[in-house]
């Protein structure tokens, strides 16, 4: 029943309401149209209008939107009715509901059985055709996470896995754990959970985890309250090149709900869709659709159906769970979406006994995790369980590849490549090797080269399945290699039959494409610098990994293991080429302070010291940004400058998550900075202590950054203290922090000898108190007409454009409070101008309520 005790009119009512009112009234609209026309509330042209809507809640918002011109007095009239019509409505329920036919019962038992069939058993990571695996009680771990986790994606997703576990680990307060039977649960009595979408990097385990729900579903396990459950993968939907209807892609694999699926589909409050692999689909940027199916016979494209199912057009009664990688979840109209979650990964007991099992010796299993757990690189990956396979894979026939561990992804992943072509081929091998083992190598390498080739080919073309009908796939035939490296599933579809090939892991497939690209003709790519513009999407950081494959694979350790084990060589001519261009472009971003960090991996995937020794730029700025930096980032940052000399002009450290350790670990750089830049973090007093020591200690330092960093009087204490010791320091920025007049007034024996600059705006400066500053002209609280901070209010901006929406908040909490005199200069007019507009965009693409009554308040601040 419609609520509106607590709301002071009967339009706030309906907007209040609104999410629900769709909800509820979507199977009454038309009977519901024609009570509002004869009450003469609608007329016939508003009927008219609404019913040139596709579907049934489009038609409920369209009512909604109308009442909104038409009064108070008619939206009380609406809310009388709909409220009759719920109440009538509930009350059929009551008394026509019955039991279901003994017919019902029969099929949905029949298909519990034919999904136990399907789901018992899985093909495992890389094993021997007809290898098959008991599926049993495989748990996956997953957390529940606040919000959708897609929005911000700068970086390639496996490299930035660690850092998000890291965080969601830590941060308890955004994120809980939930059993797979538990996804649409509703809690704490809110709306019920109908849609849900399930989010992880490549390898994660989605499809494992949707294996799961299946075979719980058909061992009968009580806590899946669905009468039937629909698996339909995107894979499949990829075949299907003309119009169909729901009830066809329902029978397409289920023949056996024939007889009893039009019952099936009148129950669809007992129903569960699954759709497995999002990210696959063909078509997965035109989900967001307006042309609706509303009904299950209803031909149309197979990217409506799927559209109208997943914003409940289509079966709005009807459950649904979305797997995708973070890569494509943009393109999903994410404000149908009632639950989003994060799959983490294994936990560090789940790593250990995956080792058990793999290795099948608890004392074998015990040593090869002991030197994983030794190397952080390794042991990072491993909470994937793909990677953790692969991991796996290298120890046991790492006996025989190099002395030493791997330190790079290119070590680990070309050991492993080494390591499958021995499993896989090893019976062949022995032959080979004693009768003609120079043409037996030929061929393996031939062989990789292929695999390479189309690996290059559908990673430049942003593509992981490849079909048996794709001309690049058909060149593979005859290749012993392809079950090895490839995963290959085979689709049914009336008249078609289509084998779909895929690498065991998106990783690997950048693998072999940079292996391609290494040996072979083919010219190196123009730039390694990834692209990072906001408004390239989806773009993020596509080619991070493939840089960082190829820049080890051109190194001489790899290249020579390569050689000896597989016989690829990479060109001499290239190697060359690309040492000169590494050296050319780090050089160049040392001297401009562009970002640096892929750069730097590429370095250290080298391993090669002479190379970093080449770049020697006029004056080394490093600038890495706007990263959240991960374990693997701290390495190659310092692999590069422990290989410099003198001092680091500037170390730009903004936004990127440093924390008390990190900073701990990295401190003789900081010892050698000129201007190091520390804002955006959020810096507790353990960290604080940290920099502090580092004013104590360094003869470099001049300029040091600390904006919006949440420091206040007591940590700007111990860092003038600090400043005191050397007085080196020359400029201190401290922008939207929480430091009042007691905290500046430690600085005013350092002002303007040494420190000519302090600039504490946006601080928690009372007016009454300015007079305390009288004398301190290098202490800055106020803006002035300067062109100097004309250009920080522009960047300042510019910082906006680019954060997060929490990010954001986190600003405008500073920023909006000011005075009014704070906005007489003409530089500040302009900027909380331009800040106002970017605040009106955020809301009209906000999909959190609680984010858009943020935004909302601070909109309205600045629109005083």
């Amino acid at each position: 029943m419609v609520e509106t005790d607590g709301c002071s009119s009967c339009l706030t009512a309906i907007r209040v309401l609104r999410v629900s009112l769709v909800d509820e009234l979507e199977g009454q609209i038309d009977s519901l149209l024609e009570i509002l026309v004869i009450r003469e509330v609608f007329t016939r042209d508003d009927r008219e209008e609404v019913l040139c809507q596709l579907g049934p809640r489009a038609r409920v918002r369209k009512v909604l939107d109308i009442l909104e011109c038409k009064g108070e007095e008619a939206a009380k009239i609406f809310l009388s009715i709909s409220s009759q019509q719920e109440a009538q409505t509930h009350s059929k329920e009551g008394i026509t509901h019955q039991p279901q036919s003994e017919e019902y019962n029969k099929v949905k038992q029949k298909h519990r059985d034919v999904v136990r069939r399907r789901s018992e058993s899985m093909l495992f990571y890389n094993t021997r055709h007809g290898e098959k695996i008991l599926f049993s009680e495989h748990y996956v771990n997953l957390l529940l996470v606040d919000g959708h986790q897609g929005l911000e994606v700068k970086r390639h997703e496996v490299l930035t896995f660690g850092q998000k576990r890291l965080f969601l680990q830590q941060n308890s307060a955004v994120h809980r754990k939930i059993a797979p039977a538990k996804l649409f649960s509703s809690t704490n009595g809110n709306r019920p959970v109908k849609k849900v979408l399930v989010t992880g990097v490549a390898g994660i385990g989605k499809t494992i985890l949707v294996q799961k729900m299946l075979f719980d579903f058909g061992a009968n396990k009580s806590h899946l309250a669905f009468d039937f459950i629909i698996h339909m993968t995107f894979r499949d939907l990829n075949l299907i090149d003309k119009p169909t209807n729901f009830r066809e892609l329902v029978l397409r694999k289920n023949r056996h709900l024939a007889k009893e699926l039009d019952n099936m589909l009148a129950n669809d409050n007992k129903l569960l869709i699954i759709l497995d692999g999002f990210d696959e689909f063909r078509q997965y940027r035109s989900c967001d659709v307006d042309v609706f199916v509303t009904e299950p016979d209803e031909d149309a494209e197979v990217v409506e159906v799927v559209g109208s199912l997943i914003q409940g057009e289509l079966l709005p009664r009807a459950s649904v769970m979305l797997t995708s990688r973070p890569a494509a979840i943009n393109h999903i109209p994410v404000g149908c979406i009632d639950r989003f979650v994060l799959i983490s990964g294994f936990s560090l007991v789940e790593v250990q006994d995956f080792f058990l099992r793999y290795f099948q010796d608890s004392a074998l299993a015990d040593r090869m995790f002991a030197v994983v757990s030794a190397n952080d690189l390794m042991l990072t990956l491993c909470y994937i369980p793909a990677f953790c396979y692969i991991v796996c894979c290298i120890l046991k026939e790492s006996k025989d590849l190099c002395g030493e561990s791997p330190k790079t992804m290119t070590d680990i992943y070309v050991q492993y490549l080494v390591a499958l072509l021995r499993s896989h081929t090893q019976p062949r091998a022995e032959t080979f090797l004693q009768e003609k083992r120079l043409e037996a190598v030929q061929q393996l390498s031939g062989m990789v080269l292929k695999l390479g080739r189309l690996a290059f080919q559908k990673l430049m073309e942003h593509q992981t399945l490849f079909y048996s009908s794709d001309r690049d796939v058909a060149a593979l035939e005859g290749c012993s290699l392809v079950s090895t490296f490839l995963d290959k599933t085979v689709t049914q579809e009336p008249g078609c039959t289509e084998e779909v090939y895929s690498f065991a892991h998106l990783t690997v497939q950048e693998f072999f494409a940079a292996v391609y690209c290494a040996v072979s003709e083919h010219p190196l790519p123009d730039a390694l610098q990834h692209t990072s513009s906001p408004g390239e999407g989806s773009n993020y950081g596509h080619l991070d990994l493939f840089n960082r494959f190829l820049s080890g694979i051109l190194s001489e350790r790899n290249g020579n293991l390569l050689l000896r084990q597989v016989g690829l060589c990479c060109h001499r001519e290239k190697v060359h080429t690309y040492r000169q261009k590494i050296i050319r472009e780090l050089t160049m971003l040392c001297e401009n302070g562009a970002n640096i960090l892929n750069h730097l991996h590429c370095l250290f995937e080298q391993q090669d010291p002479s190379l970093a020794l080449n770049v020697q730029p006029v004056t080394l700025r490093v600038n890495v940004s706007d990263e959240t930096l991960t374990q693997m980032d701290y390495n190659a940052i310092t692999y590069f400058l422990n290989l410099t000399k003198g001092k680091i002009s500037e170390l730009d450290l903004t936004g990127t998550g440093a924390s008390c350790e990190a900073l701990r670990d990295i401190q003789p750089l900081l010892l050698r900075s000129e201007k190091l830049w520390l804002g955006e973090n959020i810096l507790d007093m353990n960290t604080v202590q940290v920099i502090a020591d580092v004013l104590r200690l360094s003869d470099s330092i001049t300029h040091l950054g600390l904006g919006w960093s949440n420091i206040g009087d007591d940590e700007l204490l111990v860092l003038s203290a600090a400043t005191r010791v050397k007085r080196k320091l020359k400029e201190l920025w401290i922008e939207g922090n929480r430091v009042t007049y007691r905290g500046l007034l430690s600085l005013g024996d350092m002002t303007p000898n040494p420190l000519k600059r302090v600039v504490a705006i946006w601080n928690d400066l009372a007016d009454t108190d300015t007079g305390c500053l009288d004398n301190q002209e290098s202490i800055t609280v106020n803006f002035s007409d300067d062109d100097t901070w004309e250009q920080w209010g522009e960047w300042v901006f510019k910082r906006c454009e680019v954060s997060s929406n929490e990010k954001l908040v986190m600003v405008l909490h500073k920023v909006c409070n000011i005075s009014v005199h704070c906005l007489e200069t003409q530089w500040a007019k302009t900027f909380y101008k331009q800040l106002s507009q970017l605040i009106t965009c955020r809301i009209e693409c906000c999909t959190e309520d609680d984010m858009c009554k943020k935004l909302k308040k601070f909109e309205s601040i600045l629109n005083f």
